[in-house]
């Protein structure tokens, strides 16, 4: 029943049963000593008083919704041990047996996710020539219909690419043709890009190390495939070291169940399955994400904080979770930290010009890094340029390792502000922000981290970092687009004036002036991005289900499995060797246009990016106007990659017709 129908439950013609009957039962049920235990099916949950926080995890409606659509939510989510299986919820419109239970584990806990997980995933992909039809393998076990060709869509499909690119060809002056050479490295050396094999970055605490999971070790080291055939095997390569080989269902991370949560990887595109690559830009949405998004617009979408009536105190309630979320998931010691803006871009001007237009002075210094995006350099020059500030910029090594004696060398007592990239866009460095942040401290400067690059992949605790402000985008967290966090210290966020003006900021408005409330609110003028947070939510909390710490490790397989094997095609030039990455590989294909080769892999369904990535400065400075970007995310498998190497390998060995 509605809401409204739940409430309106207080007289006896309005039950289903007369109040004589419901006695006797009672009384049966009493006498048999039956109570409710935790296997009893979840009980419809009603709309708490106004002001509480809704538990979004209860069953909202018995029955019928208002709409006459069954309710789609699981009931109340049991206390389960570890030894429990976690089983999807299904994502098909069909008729569907209850929903099972999902263990919501405390964060920095996993469930087991692995038993029992059906493999929903095809196989690995056939070549197939640009006049064949791909048909994809079916995923169920039940019987079905004989499959149907996938035919290609006039517009927007892509005909057979020519096999000459020499008219893109990349001027030796920028491209070297060495192959397998990498930035900063001899040729004889393209592998051993990661450290040794097997080894987790420091970045990873507690993560299973990669020898310790269990996967079985690849071809022998000279093992080869004549080029140019159509082999079923996978080791086409010839690798230089035996790199372990990786089931995608092993003891640690059902990939296939967790993808089986994502309903865009079963998009054909091209005539192909999708292959998201492109995960540094933005990832894809998990079916929870979607479902909490339809459930606030059709059940709670008000505007909040200014309202008395039921859908103001329900959407209030779900955006202040949503804050409460936040601080949670990177450890801040209070949600008022935690302020909502459209996203790290947004956050970093934030901060540029309502922090810095407030406390720098003309000749104060501005230090920030080589690897940054666009975003955390273009503010830093505007508020410069506006208050006489001097923008200073540590060095990065040709690997991409950004050279901290250089940084220190940069610091003094002019120094105001550090900002730094936890993560790099464009070559994947992971740089050591807590050396970052204690080297800014020791000079008495404010430090703002980066995290839109890390917070998916690296734990994060911002009160163990000690960052003055911390930011990140709720869209590279498998969350909506449009929603991000800015965390600061309440010392620094009190002492940074508000950006923008209007509703919601303010404590009290004459003509003559202004009182603003304090923080988090002063910086939320007008309406937030309130669905969109709600939305964030559910993002947080499935990453916290997976374990963020098990998401590393298996993220970290996937880089050593697929770098030492794209290095070892000719012609390829890795760009980014660092010593610790995170889930990026960046590329140049010597004679080929990083365009090209990015056009050329999405024929066969292969989304990467392929440019310079807002990162002009990083890729410069290693002799570069662009490059191809494959990025990885916890539903990416090793299929994936070999399907994306061997397109590679065609490309280089002549064209662009890869399928």
């Amino acid at each position: 029943m509605s809401t409204s129908e739940y409430r309106a439950v207080d007289a006896e013609s309005d039950l289903p049963i007369s109040a004589a009957e419901l006695a006797a039962l009672a009384s049966q049920l009493y006498a048999a000593s039956i109570r409710p235990g935790t296997d009893s099916p979840p009980q419809s949950a009603p709309v708490a008083p106004r002001g509480s926080v809704p538990d979004t995890t209860a069953a909202a409606a018995a029955g019928q919704s208002a709409a006459g659509a069954a309710d789609v939510y699981p009931g109340p989510v049991p206390a389960l041990g570890f030894t429990d299986i976690y089983v999807p919820a299904p994502t098909s419109s069909e008729p569907e047996a209850p929903p099972q239970a999902v263990p919501v584990a405390p964060r920095g806990s996993v469930p087991d996710t692995t038993a029992g997980a059906a493999d929903v995933y095809p196989g690995p992909v056939p070549a197939l020539g640009f006049t064949d039809i791909y048909v994809p393998a079916p995923t169920s076990s039940e019987p079905e219909a004989p499959p149907q060709a996938v035919p290609v869509a006039p517009r927007g499909s892509v005909s057979p690419p020519t096999s000459d690119l020499s008219a893109f060809a990349v001027p030796h002056g920028i491209v070297p043709t060495v192959p397998g050479a990498l930035a900063g490295y001899a040729p004889t050396a393209p592998v051993g890009l990661l450290g040794p094999s097997g080894s987790v970055p420091n970045a990873l605490p507690d993560a299973p190390s990669v020898t310790d999971l269990g996967w079985s070790n690849g071809p022998p080291s000279g093992a080869t495939i004549a080029s140019g055939g159509d082999e079923d095997s996978y080791y086409f390569l010839s690798a230089t070291e035996n790199v372990p080989r990786l089931p995608d269902t092993h003891e640690v991370f059902d990939v296939n169940a967790v993808r089986a949560d994502f309903p865009i990887l079963k998009e054909v595109v091209n005539g192909k399955p999708l292959i998201w690559f492109d995960n540094a830009a933005t990832t894809q949405k998990p079916q929870v994400v979607i479902d909490r998004l339809v459930r606030f617009y059709a059940h709670e979408n008000s505007n909040i904080h200014r309202a008395a009536h039921e859908l103001a105190a329900r959407a209030t309630d779900a955006y202040e979770e949503a804050r409460d979320t936040v601080a949670e998931f990177i450890g801040a010691p209070s949600s008022e930290n935690v302020v909502f803006l459209r996203g790290t871009t947004e956050a970093i001007n934030l901060v540029a010009h309502a922090w810095g237009g407030k406390h720098l002075r003309p000749g104060d210094e501005i230090v920030i890094t080589h690897l940054e995006h666009h975003a955390n350099i273009v503010p830093w020059q505007l508020i410069s340029q506006k208050t006489g500030a001097i923008l200073k910029v540590a060095p990065i090594d040709d690997a991409g390792n950004l050279l901290l004696s250089e940084f220190e060398e940069l610091l003094g007592p002019r120094t105001k502000l550090v900002a730094a990239s936890q993560v790099s866009n464009a070559l994947g460095t992971v740089v050591p922000v807590e050396k970052v942040v204690e080297l800014g401290h020791r000079y008495g400067a404010r430090v703002l981290i980066d995290g839109a690059q890390s917070i998916q992949h690296i734990p994060v605790n911002v009160a163990e970092l000690g960052a003055d402000f911390f930011v990140f985008s709720g869209h590279k967290i498998y969350g909506p687009t449009g929603i991000g966090a800015l965390y600061g210290t309440e010392e620094a966020l009190t002492e940074t004036p508000p950006w923008q003006g209007g509703g919601h900021m303010i404590a009290d408005v004459t003509l003559e002036r202004s009182l603003y409330q304090g923080p988090p609110t002063k910086f939320e003028a007008g309406t937030g991005n309130i669905a969109d947070a709600v939305g964030l939510t559910e993002a947080l909390r499935y990453v916290q289900r997976l374990g963020v710490e098990r998401i590393a490790s298996y993220e970290h397989a996937l880089l050593e499995y697929a770098t030492p094997r794209l290095a070892d095609i000719p012609g390829v030039r890795l760009v980014g060797t660092a010593t610790e990455k995170a889930s990026v590989l960046s590329f140049v294909l010597a004679g080929h246009e990083p365009l090209e080769v990015g056009k050329a892999l999405n024929a066969e369904g292969i989304a990467v990016r392929a440019g310079h990535h807002c990162a002009q400065p990083a890729l410069r400075r290693l002799g570069l106007e662009a490059t191809v970007r494959p990025s990885f995310a916890l539903y990416n498998t090793f299929e994936e990659i070999d399907v994306f190497l061997r397109a590679v390998r065609r490309i280089a060995e002549g064209g662009t017709n890869v399928g």
